[in-house]
């Protein structure tokens, strides 16, 4: 018995190297951490219980040199909470996946879904093993699984890529509920050389795939970080947002801020004027809860910002427009992006505040070839099947289609207007010139007119009309904001909490 524990112990220390000391080493230069140091990385201290840590490849005399056969894999603890975590190896095979780690993937994924505990998937590496998918055995048995491509959102899924991902790590981010990059990486359907080889076209893995490319041009990464440490930990910062599975809301977060705080610098950060542009990130931060609001998709449609935060310790998405950007008009990228964030939140029952600002979608030519029609068709869509508790506050602006885009009435459970509000079918100068275009010409003073027709316009786009027909549910006091989120936030979530019937989970995670 004890020479057959000692021929154990010996194998596991062996597998705790990897690919070996001088791999490891190797990415160590890279300034990269291997795939056991970013397990240790996220979760607490002591809790990983590793599963097939003596894997290997199944190709002969590679035994002793593939140990996990390129993916660590197991079950640990994020603050406690459970979850399933998946690794690549880039000292086995370049991070490559082959036949026993496919298998060991499939399994520790099927597991996580049956148990209900969320999925954390560190990714590097270059796909597909080329020996193990060759043949029409090989990639007929390596087809995308149905595990990844039938998983609607049935447990909570995060992505990181840590290295240089093609195939596999790639696949998993864009199945992911959160993406997070390390700059320098790239991430793409085939790297660089591939790409060579196959086309003819040469490119740079920054140019193919790096962080720009997926911050300002893709939208499929979420949240970005210069080291792998600090890209872990804003995988776990965005976890306290989520449930750990779909019967559960999001964890409640203690604060000592109170929920009925009235908002004294409001005054300060909101003109009146509707053509002045302000940063509405300083006012999302003097509402929530200690200030703290976690953005995601940052660079990303920039007309329109999305993230996550607190009210009175519930989480909530933001959904703000952005008037320091096109004026918060949104364009084809604004509609992906609220699309995605509302399908996310309603699968997580993490409940939606609105934040208008906007004068209306982006019109031109460019933004009709990209289907400006259809995206702002899809919002909507995802906007009405979602059924987590919805709130709306018209800040400011709020013109046109996009005013239901925004969770208008019909689209949220509350909708407030502040006494600045102005709510229309379009804004005032273009209505003027369109309504009353042949009364200015015939005009003989055409300034003074259109001043009288402005000033008239602006006082029937005010939010009272609206109120008085109880078509919004109140004018408030900006200052009572943060009051009146808090408020109506928990007599909606009274009963049964924030869960959502879920409608939108089984939506392309692509939105």
């Amino acid at each position: 018995m004890d020479d057959l524990i000692k021929d154990l112990h010996d194998r596991k220390d062996k597998a705790k190297y990897m690919g070996g000391i001088d791999k490891i080493n190797r990415q160590h230069s890279l300034d990269r951490l291997t795939a056991r140091e970013r397990i240790d990385q996220l979760l607490d201290y002591d809790t990983f219980l590793e599963l097939g840590m003596l894997n290997h490849s199944n190709m002969e005399g590679y035994a002793d040199k593939s140990w996990g056969d390129g993916i660590i894999a197991g079950l640990g603890k994020i603050n406690g909470r459970s979850v399933v975590v998946a690794a690549m190896d880039k000292t086995v095979f370049a991070g490559t996946e082959g036949t026993v780690s496919w298998r060991k993937s499939e399994k520790i994924h099927e597991f996580a879904l049956s148990k209900g505990l969320p999925i954390f998937h560190l990714g590097e590496g270059g796909g597909l093993r080329m020996p193990d998918g060759m043949g029409s055995d090989g990639i007929s048995s390596k087809i995308m699984p149905k595990y990844l491509t039938n998983h609607g959102r049935q447990v909570p899924f995060f992505t990181s890529i840590l290295g240089d991902s093609y195939g596999w790590s790639t696949w998993m981010a864009v199945s992911s509920d959160i993406v997070v990059q390390a700059k320098g990486t790239c991430m793409a359907v085939a790297g660089p050389r591939m790409l060579e080889m196959a086309t003819g076209e040469k490119i740079s893995s920054e140019e193919l795939g790096g962080w720009k490319i997926h911050a300002e041009h893709t939208g499929q990464v979420d949240l970005f970080a210069d080291r792998d440490e600090e890209a872990i930990e804003a995988m776990k910062k965005a976890f306290e947002f989520f449930p750990s599975n779909p019967s559960e809301d999001p964890p409640v977060r203690e604060t000592s801020d109170n929920p009925d705080r009235p908002l004294d610098e409001v005054m300060k950060l909101v003109p009146t004027a509707r053509n002045r542009a302000y940063d509405m990130h300083k006012l999302i931060r003097l509402i929530v809860d200690d200030r703290k609001f976690f953005e995601v998709k940052e660079l990303y449609g920039r007309a329109l910002i999305t993230g996550f935060a607190h009210l009175n310790g519930r989480a909530v998405g933001i959904i703000a427009n952005q008037p320091f950007r096109n004026a918060g008009a949104a364009g084809p990228k604004e509609c992906d992006k609220a699309t995605e964030f509302i399908c996310l939140c309603d699968s997580w029952n993490i409940p939606l505040v609105f934040l208008h600002d906007i004068p209306g979608f982006h019109v031109a030519s460019a933004a009709e070839k990209l289907k400006m029609p259809t995206k702002i068709m899809v919002w909507n869509q995802a906007l009405a099947k979602a059924t987590v508790p919805k709130i709306s506050i018209v800040v400011r602006k709020s013109i046109g289609a996009a005013y239901g885009n925004m969770g208008g009435p019909t689209m949220s459970d509350f909708v407030f207007a502040w006494p600045t509000a102005e709510i229309n079918f379009t804004g005032p100068e273009a209505g003027v010139n369109v309504v009353y275009g042949r009364k200015l010409e015939e005009a003989e003073d055409p300034g003074t007119e259109r001043e009288e027709l402005l000033e008239q316009w602006g006082f029937d786009s005010g939010p009272y009309k609206a109120a008085g027909k109880h078509l919004i549910d109140d004018v408030i006091d900006p200052k009572d904001t943060r009051k009146v989120l808090c408020r109506t936030l928990d007599f909606l979530c009274e009963r049964n909490g924030s869960l959502s019937q879920r409608l939108l989970a089984n939506w392309p995670t692509g939105f």
